[in-house]
């Protein structure tokens, strides 16, 4: 789905942090930053991983980045356990901007609740634009 200048794959969930989240073929949950949050944010130039082991919860701060622009925090999209980080980022967090669905992932997540979590989470759709567009409207300078 593209909104505006934004483009959001339709196979991916979304998190109101603007995170997003997919299944990776075996029951767990790779997640990222969205097209909108990453050009939101500028040239990321750190980003703190989350450690592997780590218990997360849904909607809750697991670790955080930063932009020429400013520091954020990185939200989990389902609770679970981290499993994997993207090694990758440490030297070169602007994969983030550059690939931000594919070489910019950020981690990887056991999910402990996924089946009621996953209904707490948008996919593309007539109520997911209408959520961006607000969110669009909200950052306008």
């Amino acid at each position: 789905m593209q909104i505006e200048t934004y483009d959001f794959p339709d196979d991916l969930y979304y998190e109101k942090n603007h995170f997003w989240a997919k299944d990776d073929g075996s029951g767990n949950i790779i997640f990222g930053a969205s097209d909108f949050f990453q050009k939101l944010a500028g040239e990321i130039v750190y980003i703190e991983l989350p450690m592997k082991g780590a218990k997360v919860k849904q909607n809750e701060s697991l670790s955080s980045l930063e932009s020429g622009k400013w520091v954020g925090k990185i939200f989990a999209p389902v609770s679970g356990e981290i499993i994997e980080s993207n090694s990758d980022l440490e030297d070169s967090p602007e994969l983030i901007n550059e690939s931000c669905y594919d070489a910019g992932w950020i981690a990887k997540i056991k999910p402990s609740n996924l089946g009621a979590e996953l209904a707490n989470l948008m996919k593309a759709g007539p109520d997911f634009e209408t959520f961006i567009r607000q969110e669009i409207e909200k950052h306008k300078k």
